[in-house]
């Protein structure tokens, strides 16, 4: 009986050291993208994304985990219309031939249980560069509401808008970009 319950024991937790990968689909009504840009030095414009896709891949047992971010750059809202209308416009984000970016991470390092930072390959305008969020808030808890475990991030990175090809009033409008993304993402059913 006692061999029994210690052989239970051991693969329980070796089970656990192993276990699974569990995937989170983002919420896209709990989920939002920004940016944040100096204009012309006085003062910081910013805009945001809506209906963002993707999904978390979690392995909290090995601390590793893989976010995939789709953005739909056609949603990008910066309160003002005809400044949307040329933020969209091939000058800016050309969402007719670019209508998402997307990000993809290659590294997911863990702090006390909980993600840190995310290294990752953002693309936009077609071209591919390595941008790190910084992760200033995670949490994974049962959605109050649903019941249904969640992981909800808030993450900040920086990125250099000509590296990606929009040079549009630079630099006037600055080459450095501040991007926020805060998502929610319930176990996937």
């Amino acid at each position: 009986m006692k061999k029994t319950l210690l052989a239970s024991l051991i693969l329980s937790a070796v089970g656990a050291a192993y276990a699974a990968p569990v995937k989170y689909e983002i919420d896209p009504t709990h989920t939002t993208a920004s940016y944040e840009v100096n204009h012309l030095g006085m003062s910081l414009q910013s805009g945001t994304f809506s209906q963002i896709k993707g999904n978390l891949l979690v392995d909290e047992a090995a601390k590793a985990a893989r976010v995939d971010v789709t953005i739909p750059t056609a949603t990008l809202n910066s309160h003002l219309a005809k400044r949307d209308e040329h933020l969209k416009s091939a000058d800016f984000f050309d969402v007719a031939k670019y209508p998402t970016m997307r990000f993809v991470s290659d590294k997911v390092l863990f702090k006390d249980g909980k993600p840190s930072s995310i290294d990752g390959q953002l693309t936009l305008l077609g071209v591919t560069k390595p941008v790190t969020l910084k992760v200033h808030f995670a949490a994974k808890q049962a959605n109050p509401m649903s019941g249904v475990e969640t992981w909800g991030v808030n993450a900040t990175g920086q990125l250099k808008r000509s590296e990606f090809g929009m040079k549009t009033y630079l630099p006037g409008i600055a080459d450095e970009v501040k991007l926020d993304i805060a998502l929610e993402a319930p176990k996937a059913q």
